[in-house]
């Protein structure tokens, strides 16, 4: 595990019950790969870490990084970024909606695509959320795609395929990772999709409601708007040899 080709980056609060299922799966999908997975614990009071301390002693290729209190879903997928030691960073979100067969197709995806695709972004299909949240994320997706112009039907998605440099260089805000694909074009790449489909949450309940996904969202969209507007031009960067 010392130098991995992907690290799976999986942000949890108080999913202990899914973990104990879901990194099983990880690591099935990922079998005959070279990966690593990072578990970020957002301040979870549950028994989280014992599960995880269990599985790192038993030889798993798991690391697990904490945060001392809860800092929301976008710190937990910054600071999984940032840890890891793939050249390849493909997230999932922890509480078992995400099926983890996907994360060797998103990988692969972004890879295919060539150097010029910066992102390959799940998208999801059959949701299995409450139709209030359903209705709500519809919404939500519409105004951005006619906003941003990110031509990506369903950026909340938590699977996601980014080379790893490019994703620690996206300017960060809270909210910041259901805003991938258009801060992946603001830099000047390309981006890929692939059809998911969505599972039903076996335990527990979200830790992210409508109202944190939503009016926080006008500001967010604003803003992502406004970074893109803010550069125009994405230059080819050469260096030039007069030796």
């Amino acid at each position: 595990m010392s130098n991995p080709a992907i690290t799976i980056v999986i942000p949890c609060r108080n999913e202990a019950a899914n973990l104990a299922f879901l990194l099983d799966e990880v690591d099935a999908a990922m079998e005959g790969r070279s990966y690593e997975v990072i578990v970020v614990d957002d301040g979870s009071t549950d028994t989280t870490g014992e599960a995880l301390c269990e599985r790192i002693k038993a030889g798993k290729p798991l690391r697990h990084v904490r945060h001392d209190r809860s800092a929301g879903q976008s710190a937990a997928v910054r600071s999984g970024v940032f840890a890891a030691k793939g050249k390849v960073v493909v997230t999932m979100d922890g509480d078992g909606q995400n099926n983890p067969a996907y994360l060797p197709l998103l990988a692969d995806a972004l890879l295919e695509a060539g150097p010029t695709t910066g992102i390959a972004a799940g998208q999801r299909l059959k949701r299995t959320d409450t139709k209030l949240k359903q209705l709500a994320s519809r919404y939500a997706n519409k105004l951005r795609s006619a906003i941003l112009k990110d031509d990506t039907r369903d950026s909340g998605c938590g699977l996601k395929a980014v080379h790893t440099q490019l994703f620690r260089e996206l300017p960060f805000f809270d909210g910041w990772h259901r805003y991938l694909p258009a801060l992946v074009l603001r830099e000047g790449y390309g981006v890929v999709h692939v059809d998911v489909v969505d599972r039903e949450r076996r335990h527990g309940k979200s830790n992210y409601g409508i109202l944190d996904r939503g009016l926080r969202g006008i500001l967010d969209l604003y803003g992502v708007w406004w970074l893109r507007k803010r550069r125009k031009t994405v230059p080819t960067i050469t260096e030039i040899s007069h030796g």
